[in-house]
């Protein structure tokens, strides 16, 4: 039997629509002989980004429609998939980094648009310079996250925008905190990378072989 569930998860705020979605999955998955289809309702598109890329992520076939204001996301089980566990709360708030079963590179956590603490101008003078040396390091690390006022870094007007272009260029992923974006009302002037929320920030501290924070 075919099973069928819809979760609505319209007007709630990052990562809550990823981890409704998660949740389901793991009580839809094995269940059913042909399968389930899940039906997730959004209704902004950095959620249904969200939900999408971490359904895909997992090996599940995706679909999304939009009506009107309304995001309609389809997904289906694949052979193959896996859920991977799910960090707690607790955990998310502490950003922490794992050791012995780490699988990635490394990952930069950005939680500042200025680096280390005094003058502001002097932390804006040694940022740039700290990301323009990155471009020199081998190997280069694989993702750069930027939180908090980070992310004025990645948007419209940072003195190192181009140095990110040319690091995203290089093959770095970047990544700035939807939250952030919208609390410093930052989202539409983002210029470089991709939005992304609590849980796919989680998941790449945790999963990367070595993690800084800067």
């Amino acid at each position: 039997m075919l099973l069928k569930k819809e979760i609505d998860s319209r007007g709630l705020p990052c990562p809550q629509p990823v981890l409704n979605t998660k949740k389901a999955l793991e009580e839809l998955t094995g269940k059913g002989d042909s399968g389930f289809v899940l039906t997730v309702l959004v209704d902004n598109e950095v959620a249904r980004e969200n939900v999408t890329r971490f359904a895909k992520a997992n090996g599940y076939r995706v679909t999304a429609e939009k009506k009107d204001d309304l995001f309609q996301i389809i997904i289906e089980p694949s052979q193959g998939q896996q859920i991977d566990s799910l960090a707690t709360a607790e955990v998310a708030a502490a950003f922490y980094c794992s050791g012995g079963t780490a699988i990635g590179k490394t990952v930069y956590l950005f939680k500042s648009k200025t680096l280390g603490a005094g003058s502001e101008e002097l932390g804006a003078i040694l940022m740039r310079s700290f990301i323009f040396t990155l471009k020199e390091t081998s190997p280069l690390p694989e993702k750069l996250l930027f939180i908090n006022s980070a992310v004025y870094l990645t948007t419209e007007g940072s003195p190192v925008l181009e140095e990110l272009q040319e690091l995203e260029k290089l093959g770095i992923e970047i990544y700035s905190c939807g939250t952030c974006l919208d609390y410093f009302k930052l989202k539409d002037k983002l210029q470089v990378g991709h939005i992304t929320n609590m849980y796919d920030t989680v998941e790449n501290l945790t999963r990367a072989a070595k993690c800084i924070t800067i």
